[in-house]
């Protein structure tokens, strides 16, 4: 289990660092600068967020999930909002995260009020950003497929620092859900069921807002994955055109679950992401997590592993431990 466990971490790291180049911009924007993507890359000195990064570094999708594995260890995974804030907001100085750009727009006036001792409720209830989702990857390892209900109690507790609204909780949880799957079955079919089966109990747990069904959208990115399985350039041209692949949970989550449907393996997973367009990053970080849980770590090219390694400051191994040994005990 704990190869399968390291396979998420790898995979989401893979996914973040490959799609980091071009985060943000359209997909227009990224053929016409890049052709195709075909490996790491230095992060863009035309790119407001990835001029800052070398080839092969992630980002703050898998940098926070990782300051939440340190606050979940630390509390023995039992989730405390005040201790997951404290990590988060010590990752973020650590990265000078404020000051270059680096996180997304509900996360950066959530962490602020948490420096000044306010509540964030006011923002966190009205989210639809994808800072909950984009991080949750690992959390879903900690999860069988049959503990549905509870997993998305635990994500809602995890996310509540800065994101609490039904369509953040939702997609989060679908993401989660998706990764407990694909570490328990391997299989693309099955992995897609479990994500949509938690969709409506996760919307009850967070505040209300007027957010495009995620459901929805993830059944119409799995039909186009379907019909033009033949055809990636077109499969991801409708998936842009249709889904979207913009920041909003709405758009990134259904994307990138429809994403990890087509491909099932890290490396043509990570490469898709990062030639989509859009949140690029985040994209393969969500969708690449899945894959990497679903084939293992032993699955995923050597260099690619070599190259995370050599490009972050962080030991994958000892998180994977953590979790494989908690796993369905939370």
């Amino acid at each position: 289990m704990n190869e399968k466990v390291l396979g998420v971490l790898y995979g989401m790291a893979v996914g973040d660092a490959m799609g980091m180049p071009p985060e943000l911009w359209s997909r227009k924007r990224v053929k016409a600068h890049y052709g195709e993507i075909t490996d790491f890359l230095d992060g863009c000195p035309e790119n407001v967020i990835s001029y800052q990064y070398k080839a092969g570094q992630f980002t703050d999708d898998t940098g926070q999930a990782l300051a939440i594995l340190d606050s979940l260890m630390e509390t023995d995974f039992v989730p405390s909002a005040q201790n997951i804030a404290r990590h988060i907001l010590e990752w973020a100085k650590k990265e000078n995260a404020f000051e270059n750009n680096i996180l997304g727009p509900t996360s950066k006036v959530a962490l602020k009020l948490f420096e000044e001792g306010r509540s964030a409720r006011e923002f966190s209830d009205e989210a639809v950003s994808n800072g909950a989702a984009m991080r949750i990857a690992p959390v879903g390892a900690l999860f069988t497929p049959d503990q549905g209900e509870a997993l998305c109690r635990y994500v809602a507790a995890v996310s509540q620092v800065t994101h609490t609204s039904d369509v953040t909780i939702a997609g989060a949880s679908m993401i989660a859900a998706a990764v407990a799957s694909a570490v328990t079955y391997g299989d693309r079919e099955r992995m897609i069921e479990d994500a949509l089966s938690v969709e409506e109990y996760a919307l009850s747990l967070g505040a209300s807002t007027v957010s495009p069904s995620l459901g929805a959208r993830t059944r119409l990115g799995i039909r186009m994955a379907q019909a033009y399985a033949d055809d990636e350039e077109t499969f991801l041209e409708m998936l842009y055109n249709l889904v979207g692949a913009g920041v909003n949970t709405s758009e990134s989550v259904p994307a990138a679950l429809a994403i990890a449907y087509y491909s099932f393996d890290v490396k043509k997973c990570a490469l898709m992401c990062a030639n989509l367009g859009g949140d690029t990053d985040t994209i393969g970080a969500m969708a690449t997590a899945v894959c990497g849980g679903s084939k293992g770590f032993r699955a995923i090219p050597k260099a690619y592993v070599e190259q995370i390694d050599v490009a972050n400051e962080a030991d994958l191994n000892r998180y994977a431990e953590a979790i494989a040994a908690k796993r369905g005990r939370v």
